[in-house]
């Protein structure tokens, strides 16, 4: 006979099912318990943060940079006449007083150039002398001219000065005394004519005498334009200093404007530095800072800023002022603190990486029995490699979480286990 089979009561698939609605009610009663509350709480072991301790202390905003030793004073020698390198004076390394010859170039235009405006030179001489004298000769005469249309006039007045007389008196006749008469005016006539001829040869000479002057002038400016031509084939020292970077041998050809060589001054060393572009606006120039060594720590002053940026970075000059620091190499490279203000009382808190997640708006604070962490907002202001400066949400003795918030940056509170 068939046997009833039962069913049974809680089967595999019926438990299952019973078990997802109650763990899905404990998350919606978690949720909803969170909600209510407004807090999140993580766990987390002290071994894997980093607590650090506000404290008050003297404060200073400084950023470090790197600099590179440099001669205070680096003259460039570049080739101003082209040509070939005929003699070195000096090699690498050479110490040079200002004038001294480093290396010669041979340039055959060049000095033939020389010696062609020196020919016109000397030909240009020869005619204003010549013209000086054929102006003088003929000045001469027109004044020996000048004597005797002079004499001749005199003696025309004379004579009729004393027809007039005579014919006033009926002694002579008419036609006698309109023969002195005529010849008067026309002696008259022709000194005057005489005269201003005389006057415009004078002018027309000085017109001449000065133009002749004047290309006298330029073509000497060339010739001395040309003679220095000739001496900058002769490239000699600029400043007192050491020669250095020398790229000269004899037989090779040069262009003008090709680098030759570089002269570094004795008038001591200065360090140049690269700086992010972000403190453009706030470097100028005296601004202080410092090498520091394990013996001393030096000031320095910013000289120059280079406002061009390159790669995101300008360049600065400084300068030491008092001591230097000895055995300091061209080319070494030191790190520099260049400070933006002076030392002053300030809440310090030390640096780390949960500025990366909060920007400085929040932080946790360890509670006073050091078994949790909560978020109290902050404000800081500035900074230096080591600290934050703070002006509001912690006072000194306080303790904070300083180590990265990756893991917990939407987290309310932090249970710190052991």
């Amino acid at each position: 006979m068939d046997r009833k089979i039962e069913k049974k009561a809680w089967n595999t698939k019926r438990i299952l099912i019973v078990t997802g609605i109650a763990a899905l009610t404990l998350l919606i009663g978690y949720v909803i318990f969170t909600g209510l509350t407004g807090k999140s709480k993580y766990n987390v072991p002290v071994e894997r943060i980093t607590i650090s301790e506000i404290s008050k202390g003297p404060f200073s905003e400084f950023i470090p940079v790197n600099g590179v030793v440099m001669p205070q004073i680096t003259f460039y020698i570049d080739a101003v006449q082209g040509g070939t390198v005929e003699q070195k004076y000096v090699e690498d390394g050479a110490k040079l007083k200002k004038g001294d010859p480093i290396v010669k170039l041979s340039n055959t235009d060049v000095e033939l150039n020389l010696a062609n405006s020196e020919t016109q030179l000397y030909n240009l001489q020869t005619q204003m002398q010549i013209s000086k004298n054929n102006a003088a000769q003929n000045t001469v005469g027109k004044l020996q001219a000048m004597a005797d249309v002079e004499s001749s006039f005199k003696d025309a007045e004379r004579v009729y000065n004393l027809d007039k007389k005579l014919y006033a008196q009926k002694a002579i006749g008419l036609q006698e005394y309109q023969i002195a008469e005529n010849t008067y005016n026309y002696q008259l006539r022709k000194k005057n004519l005489t005269r201003e001829i005389l006057r415009q040869d004078s002018l027309l000479t000085k017109v001449q005498d000065q133009q002749a002057k004047e290309q006298y002038v330029q073509m000497k400016n060339a010739l001395d334009l040309m003679r220095k031509e000739v001496a900058d084939l002769t490239v000699k020292a600029t400043i007192d200093g050491q020669l250095t970077s020398l790229d000269a041998e004899v037989g090779q050809t040069k262009n003008r404007g090709d680098h030759l060589a570089q002269i570094d001054g004795f008038d001591g060393l200065k360090v140049r530095a690269l700086i992010d572009d972000h403190y453009i606006s706030r470097v100028v120039p005296g601004m202080t800072a410092y090498y520091p060594t394990d013996n001393k720590t030096y000031k320095m002053l910013v000289k120059k800023v280079y406002v061009q940026v390159t790669n995101g970075q300008f360049q600065v000059d400084l300068k030491f002022i008092g001591d230097t620091p000895p055995g300091l190499r061209k080319g070494q490279t030191l790190q520099i603190r260049l400070v933006f203000s002076d030392e002053q009382p300030a809440v310090l808190l030390p640096k780390g990486g949960f500025f990366q997640e909060t920007g400085g708006n929040w932080i946790f604070k360890v509670s006073e029995d050091g078994k949790t962490a909560y978020r109290v907002d902050i404000q800081l202001n500035r900074q230096n490699p080591d600290y934050y400066e703070v002006i509001r949400g912690l006072k000194p003795g306080d303790k904070v979480i300083t180590s990265g918030y990756d893991n917990y940056k939407d987290i309310q509170e932090l249970i710190l286990t052991k």
